[in-house]
């Protein structure tokens, strides 16, 4: 199911309920490292992780892909994938989160691509974002993880060592399109973080919380 709402509701909603110290904090409590694949947000998503004192425990690298190139090049996103269906696509996402969590050796890849403005594009609308996850198959089953409610199981075009998943947002833009991409792109940032902290919500077996909850 996916988020839907005014682009800068969604942010402030997003923001006001999702905390990246407690993001590093779990990664680091469970041993897991993280990494991104930014399209739309172009690095502001690994800049909003590295804020926090002590990331470097949880981030581990990123790579903004912008080009369709980069995508497949970089983060080994198929081809034939991105001539078919688009940048701008669930499989995609899930493809790209796998890419920079197997390019930068981490545990965990959350990556972004969607349409910040000011036109549509490859036919879908301005406002129109997927928010890919992948994790590795061990850590999953080591800690019980599971895909929050909303985000879709991704199979196609992943490999059984992982599970990868995409969640839709749907942002309705600002009729200012310079504070159109701004909100989109921020609104995206936040729903990225919302769904790693989200992802990491399962408490294993045996360990105390971690600090802060």
């Amino acid at each position: 199911m996916p988020v839907e709402g005014d682009a800068q509701k969604v942010a402030e909603e997003a923001e006001s309920s999702t905390d990246p110290v407690e993001i590093v904090q779990r990664c680091a409590h469970r041993g897991l490292t993280l990494a991104t694949a930014e399209s739309l947000t172009a690095g502001s998503l690994a800049a909003r992780i590295a804020d926090v004192p002590g990331a470097s425990q949880a981030l581990l690298g990123g790579v903004i892909a912008y080009s369709n190139q980069v995508k497949e090049h970089v983060l080994k996103v198929s081809a034939d994938l991105l001539e078919t269906r688009g940048a701008v696509d669930p499989i995609v996402a899930a493809s790209m989160a796998q890419g920079a969590a197997e390019r930068c050796g981490t545990d965990i890849g959350i990556s972004t691509t969607g349409v910040a403005g000011p036109a549509p594009h490859q036919g879908k609308d301005v406002g129109t974002v997927y928010l890919g996850i992948a994790c590795r198959e061990d850590a999953v089953q080591r800690l019980g993880l599971s895909l929050p409610q909303g985000c879709d199981r991704i199979d196609q075009d992943i490999s059984q060592q992982w599970l990868a998943g995409a969640l839709l947002l749907h942002l309705d833009p600002s009729a200012d399109p310079d504070q159109m991409r701004v909100e989109i792109r921020k609104a995206s940032v936040q729903g990225a973080l919302k769904l790693v902290e989200d992802f990491l919500l399962t408490e294993p077996a045996g360990l105390p919380a971690s600090a802060g909850s």
